[in-house]
């Protein structure tokens, strides 16, 4: 008979959580993150024979759903090329070429260079993502002429029997065949919560997941057919929208639109209707006008240091599966940490066997060793057991199987095994074995448990083998059950957790350690790792059911142990009420629900089906040291973005203020597209793309917009009305037939010294290179004031000593209210 029991206090651990694994053979080609699942009895199915496997190959009833993590070429050219701006700066720039100099089609040479820029970086995050995917992808068991292999989830065919166990996903829709105590969670698909109880000829839906138990079951839709393959096809997708940041950029990019049709319209009519001057002049200075309105390179700097975000994480063994994953891991204040898989190493060792009542060594060991020998998928736990006991184990028929339950904390076994009623002591009798919690198993005050809690403070974890007085399949089995033995085991701290709960603490990230383990336990282990508050453990069978009653709970404490599935989940919604941004690791089945919940999950790679299904992010590398690496990154991008943001609408801001005083004062726009091209270049493209790659740690905190806008908007009007104030003293100053070019090149002067200034602001705090970034660019600007051709090549020449030197001096007067203002908005509108 086929058993399927679990036995774990902490929930059930599928592929041994990262622990030593069943006997396979040597001679198998392991795949390097999901090793192969050990060889199950195949029972009465054989499955599909190779000559219907092909037969159905050739008709092609294949499981062809295409497994995508990224855009696809077409998607990824379409979004970057074919924009709003784009289209706008497209027509501009064709204009242009036919009224002006190749000096002011220079905007369209940019915006072409910085589009391929974000589509070659999108490229490379695309094939970065798409053989991470094919790494982390889940590879069902499948049967066919009675063997049980792997395989992956486009090769399975209609009619295919697939095995099932404890953390494995349902990646096709079908019909059970065989059931073990089966029950399979489709919360994910029909949103109830209670896993659904499976016996044959029932049928599965993919998306769904095994919780307790196993069997197997037919295929009987595939591909497009199944009914969760698109669900799951766009859950995969490499993805640029859905985010606060996103978001806050579509909404300043469509007020930017509002504002800049009525204002182009009235600088159109200013320049070319009102102000009689030469038509090509005005189209020029009139486009001049309206290109440096348009932020385009803000989404294009967004998309590249997304990419590159993911390009990186990607060398860290990191697969992200939603891309605003890396936005979320920037905001987040709590971390919700399983113990088992995530402090501890999956691996453990049986440290000591202790019986109680005069219950015989010998025959305990026997016991633990025949319901090691009846788990054909053990956990690290049970794994232990095995490792130890193997030798010792009774070849005993098994009758009866109670399958590992998160919310029961134990599981159990029945044998017939030789009774000594007979004289030649052949006479049978049946016993059955409960395997588990020891604080679940046995009743307030037993003896027993006086040792337990010492055991547990020291950091170990304690399994209590018990007789069970009635039917295991009873609701109450564990009634009346008497204890047999304590089996003492030894965790394996993992390394690096305790630097990581170090960073999680420099950083103000509050750790919370939820665990289904014993609480006396984990607070032995996380104290052990210095954890702050670890020695106040808090028993999750005692707190309130209130959801504002258990945040208040949560806020004030650090360890949980004995958490149910169910309570993970409303822990992480507790927390999520007192407006936290959570994320919650995992790699069992019972995180599966939180993971959902929590606004950034994340799955180790050797983790269940079900897991990484459903997490954000997968740790390929199963290293829980990898995660401040992944929240740091998330930070840099989030925090530059936020930075260089403000250098964009800056420049958008003064232009619309700029056209707006032209057309009122009924005078020449001061630019032509040549002078914002390169004021653009050497104030915001160049120093923006250095600045959005630097490191920063500051966690990302919400309201985009108004945290942009507080600081472009008075920035954006300092700069336009000084560069206004340059002009129009320059146009007092001035006389003669060269006197335009003489204005133009008094204003550049003032708008590049304020826009410097912008600049100098965003890009603390002063690194050595930050400082020599904004002094390299002051540095190009004055070898295009000094060259000769390059004077000529971008109509700059500063005419006499006055009103150069005044140039300035508004400049530094618009400087020192910049300052000011920055220092005002920060004090009186903080963040």
């Amino acid at each position: 008979m086929t058993q399927w029991a679990k036995t774990d206090t902490d929930g059930p651990e599928p592929h041994g959580r990262g622990g030593p694994g069943p006997m396979i053979d040597a001679g198998a080609e392991l795949d390097p993150v999901h090793p192969m699942k050990p060889p199950r009895p195949a029972g009465r199915h054989t499955g599909l024979t190779a000559a219907e496997v092909a037969e159905h190959v050739r008709r092609g009833e294949v499981n062809d759903v295409p497994v995508r993590s990224s855009r696809s070429l077409t998607e990824i050219i379409r979004a970057n090329v074919f924009t709003r701006f784009n289209a706008i700066i497209g027509v501009l720039w064709v204009i242009m070429f036919f009224v002006a100099p190749i000096q002011d089609t220079l905007f369209g040479f940019v915006i072409i260079a910085n589009t391929g820029i974000g589509i070659v970086q999108e490229l490379r995050a695309k094939r970065t993502l798409d053989g991470l995917a094919v790494i982390g992808e889940a590879k069902p068991t499948v049967r066919r002429d009675g063997v049980a292999a792997e395989i992956s989830t486009s090769g399975i065919v209609l009619g295919d029997l697939v095995e099932l166990g404890p953390g494995d996903k349902v990646v096709v829709d079908g019909e059970v065949v065989e059931a073990d105590s089966l029950e399979v969670d489709e919360s994910l698909l029909t949103g109830e919560a209670d896993p659904v109880l499976k016996h044959p000829g029932d049928s599965v839906m993919s998306g769904s997941f095994v919780v307790v138990g196993g069997g197997a079951f037919r295929a009987t839709r595939v591909g497009r057919e199944a009914y969760a393959a698109q669900l799951a096809e766009e859950a995969s997708r490499f993805t640029l929208v859905d985010s606060e940041l996103r978001n806050g950029i579509s909404t300043i990019l469509k007020y930017v639109t509002w504002m800049m049709i009525p204002t182009a319209i009235g600088l159109i009519i200013s320049q070319l209707v009102v102000h009689q001057s030469n038509f090509k002049d005005s189209l020029a200075r009139t486009v001049g006008g309206i290109v440096p309105m348009i932020p385009e390179g803000l989404v294009l700097l967004t998309s590249v240091a997304f990419a590159i975000g993911v390009i990186r994480l990607a060398g860290q063994h990191c697969l992200v599966q939603e891309l605003p994953a890396i936005e979320g891991l920037a905001r987040v204040d709590v971390v919700c940490l399983d113990k088992t898989g995530t402090l501890t190493e999956g691996g453990m060792d049986v440290r000591e066997l202790r019986p109680l009542g005069g219950a015989d060594e010998k025959y305990v060991r026997r016991v633990l060793g025949a319901i090691g020998a009846s788990e054909p998928r053990p956990n690290a736990s049970l794994q232990a057991i095995i490792d130890a006991y193997h030798d010792d184990r009774a070849d005993w028929p098994v009758t009866a199987a109670l399958p590992f339950s998160s919310a029961r904390k134990y599981s159990g076994a029945a044998f017939t095994e030789p009774g000594s009623g007979g004289a030649d002591g052949t006479a049978k009798r049946s016993s059955g074995w409960l395997l588990g919690a020891p604080d679940v198993l046995l009743p307030e005050g037993d003896p027993a448990l006086r040792e337990t809690d010492r055991l547990n403070r020291e950091g170990l974890r304690v399994l209590l083998l018990a007789r069970a007085a009635g039917e295991l399949d009873a609701s109450d089995a564990a009634a009346g059950a008497s204890a047999t033995a304590l089996v003492v085991l030894e965790q394996r701290l993992r390394p690096d957790a305790a630097d990581t709960l170090r960073y999680f603490a420099e950083q103000n990230v509050a750790a919370k350690v939820i665990s289904g383990d014993n609480a006396v336990s984990v607070g032995a282990v996380a104290g052990k790792l210095g954890l702050a508050g670890a020695e106040h453990v808090v028993d999750a069978r005692r707190l309130p059911t209130d959801r504002a009653e258990m945040a208040e709970a949560l806020e004030s404490g650090t360890v949980f142990g004995r958490v149910t599935p169910q309570q993970k989940r409303e822990m992480v919604g507790a927390l999520q009420s007192r407006g936290h941004t959570v994320a919650m690791t995992g790699d069992g089945v019972n995180d599966v629900l939180a993971l959902k919940d929590a606004d950034i999950g994340v799955s180790m790679g050797s983790g269940s089906e079900a897991t990484r299904a459903v997490a954000q992010i997968v740790l390929l590398n199963n290293s829980f040291a990898t995660l401040p690496s992944v929240v740091a990154e998330g930070r840099r991008v989030i925090g530059n973005i936020t930075r260089v943001a403000t250098l964009f609408l800056t420049k958008t801001v003064y232009s619309v203020l700029l056209a707006v005083l032209v057309a009122c004062f009924q005078v020449e726009y001061p630019f032509l597209p040549r002078h914002l091209t390169l004021l653009s270049t050497l104030t915001i493209g160049i120093p923006a793309f250095f600045l959005a790659l630097a490191p920063n740690r500051e966690r990302a905190r919400p309201n985009f917009v108004r945290r942009v806008m507080r600081y472009a908007i008075p920035s954006g009007v300092i700069a336009g009305a000084a560069t206004f104030a340059t002009y129009m003293l320059a146009r007092h100053y001035y006389v003669g037939a060269d006197a335009l070019s003489a204005e133009t090149s008094a204003a550049t002067l003032t708008l590049f010294l304020v826009s410097m200034w912008v600049l100098a602001i965003v890009a603390r705090p002063y690194t050595w290179w930050r400082i020599g970034l904004v002094l390299s660019m002051a540095a190009l600007f004055l070898v295009v004031l000094a060259v000769p051709a390059l004077q000529h090549f971008f109509a700059l020449k500063l005419v006499g000593v006055t009103m150069p030197w005044t140039a300035v001096a508004v400049a530094v007067a618009a400087s020192a209210a910049l300052e000011y203002c920055w220092q005002y908005v920060g004090r009186r509108f903080p963040a």
